[in-house]
């Protein structure tokens, strides 16, 4: 299974005919365990069977179908804190370009038009820069922080103008409800309440596929037909897809989770860090913009 992000989609941190993990708990720097029905028990199942830094959880099988045993490695492999801390980095700068755009570029309306501009200048170079980080084969923090203070100036630009011009306060409640969705997900999914299972994910991938198609229609008919198109983005259709939304994208987190969980386990070199701080900072921005959008919603419709 493969996560929304572009870059855990494109790597996977194990793999299983798509996906990985199902039904096995490896442990990084634990014993070689044998999971009976397990899909890992083929040489190729870790992918990083090749790496230095790798450590097979499946080693007693590798020797069983003649494959070299990996020698494990402790430097080197990717911790959970390294998550955190490259998480936090990327984060930080995000918030930060967010709060100094706010400052710097008013949106009252002798200059709305400017910062506007300059906000969705931001976006498409964040786009542009996400794209080529995801199609990378190696991560690059450079790359990634610079896409974080794009990414940020495009934040705080449209969060100014909801705050500022449609909702009072919207951009702070849209950053409490995204911590919130962030810390129920984590302990849905610690607690063993969301399984990230073949099931869940086609679920899910339809449910987006859907969803991105619905937007797409939409966005069509707004362009051609003035307006809203065919409703989705505002009135009553409006909170419900971005109800939908949040929910898809509460969903994505845990595929995300799953996937760092996964590298973790099988021992994905440190550098691997980024590229989950990379694919956690995506999904956020959505859950966060989702939210933002569906209370200027609300708001309009008082």
């Amino acid at each position: 299974m493969r996560s929304r992000n572009p870059v855990f989609s494109r790597r996977g941190f194990s793999r299983d005919n798509g996906y990985a993990g199902f039904n096995t708990a490896p442990q990084a720097g634990g014993p070689a365990v044998a999971t009976q029905g397990n899909p890992y028990a083929q040489p190729t199942g870790n992918p990083y069977a090749q790496n230095p830094y790798a450590q097979n959880p499946y080693a007693q099988q590798d020797q069983q179908y003649g494959a070299p045993p990996q020698a494990p490695a402790v430097a080197g492999r990717m911790t959970i804190d390294d998550v955190i801390m490259r998480t936090a980095s990327t984060l930080g700068v995000l918030v930060l370009t967010a709060a100094l755009s706010w400052a710097l570029l008013p949106v009252d309306d002798a200059n709305i038009n400017r910062s506007y501009g300059i906000g969705i200048g931001a976006a498409l170079i964040g786009m542009v820069l996400a794209l080529v980080q995801s199609f990378k084969r190696k991560a690059s923090p450079a790359l990634i922080l610079t896409y974080a203070a794009f990414e940020g100036v495009f934040l705080g630009v449209i969060s100014s103008i909801v705050d500022n011009r449609i909702a009072d306060g919207a951009a702070m409640q849209a950053v409490l409800g995204t911590m919130a969705v962030f810390a129920g997900v984590l302990v849905a999914y610690k607690a063993g309440w969301i399984r990230v299972n073949r099931r869940f994910y086609g679920f899910v991938m339809a449910a987006a596929l859907g969803f991105i198609l619905l937007m797409a229609v939409n966005l069509l008919f707004a362009v051609f037909g003035g307006g809203d198109g065919l409703g989705f983005r505002s009135g009553a259709l409006g909170v419900v897809f971005g109800v939908v939304g949040i929910i898809l994208g509460a969903c994505f987190l845990a595929l995300d989770f799953k996937q760092v969980e996964d590298g973790i386990a099988y021992g994905a070199p440190r550098e691997e860090a980024w590229f989950a701080a990379f694919g956690l900072t995506l999904t956020l921005v959505w859950i966060y913009l989702e939210f933002l959008r569906l209370i200027s919603i609300l708001n309009s419709n008082d």
